[in-house]
């Protein structure tokens, strides 16, 4: 057991600039002692927190491997890195970015094929003609292999793919590609179609513990300050604070905001002096303010939080459930 935590984030690729920005809001900040070109960092204000900037594949990996306890990744490289992920990993909280999705893409010239069972009867067409399987460019191996046998196709075989795979057909490579996808502009410059069901994955960045690290007081006591800000930014994010004071502000108008507006009265009812606090969902903060004016408040101010503290936290307590099992 060790009580330093190692936490991983990413380096470079399509997830750095949204997980910074993340991590920013959150308190967690890293700091590269010696520049840009540090590998390792440290977070201000958590000791014995050590970052570990890798890319995102290779933070799937080294939560598998458990040489770090908490990560993030996305969803496709969690599922690439290990078949079965939930016993080795477990994902603490999407975390609504770099979302994009793991497809099968073929020549758009193949009019006559647009589901999986039809790229099966082509599978078994090319493996007769040509004496040999049909290739598959990809650098998905894990889900592809998956996915495929799940649809019963067999007569194929996979290229590895480093670079850019959607160009595999037009090059000559490969007949038809796996690749993760967000618009799916560059398969239609590539002349290249996703099948109707051949979504594999709907990916996005996940925060991500492993269950295969060494996980002793200390790491989890470290984990326990991370998910608290990272928990009570999320939850601020979700609300904004409306404050009035006024005589008509009672438990019977508390009630009546509660059932209308979802609000929730973090400090309990209204005071004596008539001064609410109220915690309140974007959407219905105008209808609240016209409400409570309507009703006597001659002010109503709106802020936003940046954290919003609870004594429960969901995320620590489904990292405890899962390292309990």
């Amino acid at each position: 057991m060790t009580d330093t935590l190692v936490f991983a984030i990413p380096s470079k690729g399509r997830i750095l600039e949204s997980a910074q920005d993340f991590l920013d809001r959150a308190g967690l900040k890293p700091v590269q002692g010696r520049g840009a070109r540090d590998y390792r960092g440290t977070i201000p204000g958590l000791d014995n927190v050590e970052v570990a900037f890798l890319s995102a594949s290779d933070i799937a990996r080294e939560l598998v491997a458990g040489t770090v306890h908490l990560g993030l990744t996305g969803l496709d490289l969690m599922h690439e890195a290990t078949p079965e992920p939930e016993d080795r990993l477990v994902s603490l909280t999407p975390l609504g970015f770099s979302r994009a999705d793991v497809v099968v893409a073929v020549p758009q010239a193949w009019i006559d094929v647009s589901t999986m069972a039809d790229l099966d009867d082509v599978a078994s067409q090319y493996r007769a003609r040509h004496r040999t399987r049909m290739r598959v460019a990809t650098k998905y191996l894990n889900l592809t292999r998956a996915f495929f046998d799940r649809h019963g196709i067999a007569d194929y075989r996979i290229v590895e793919s480093a670079g850019a795979t959607e160009g595999a057909p037009a090059a000559g490579a490969a007949e038809l590609i796996v690749d993760i996808t967000t618009t799916g502009a560059t398969l239609a410059a590539n002349a290249l179609k996703v099948l109707d069901d051949g979504v594999i994955l709907k990916s996005e960045a996940h925060l991500v513990a492993s269950r295969t690290a060494a996980w002793g007081d200390g790491a989890l006591a470290c984990a326990r300050d991370m998910l608290d800000r990272i928990h009570a930014q999320a939850r601020a994010r979700q609300l904004r604070e409306v404050r009035t004071r006024f005589a008509g502000a009672d438990a019977a108008l508390l009630a009546e905001t509660r059932q209308r507006f979802g609000v929730e009265a973090p400090f309990g009812g209204p005071t004596s002096s008539g001064m609410l606090t109220l915690h309140c969902p974007p959407k219905q903060v105008f209808a609240l303010g016209r409400f409570l004016r309507d009703r006597g408040a001659e002010t109503v101010s709106v802020a936003e939080l940046d954290y919003v503290f609870s004594r429960d936290n969901p995320l620590y307590d489904r990292l405890a459930a899962s390292l309990a099992r």
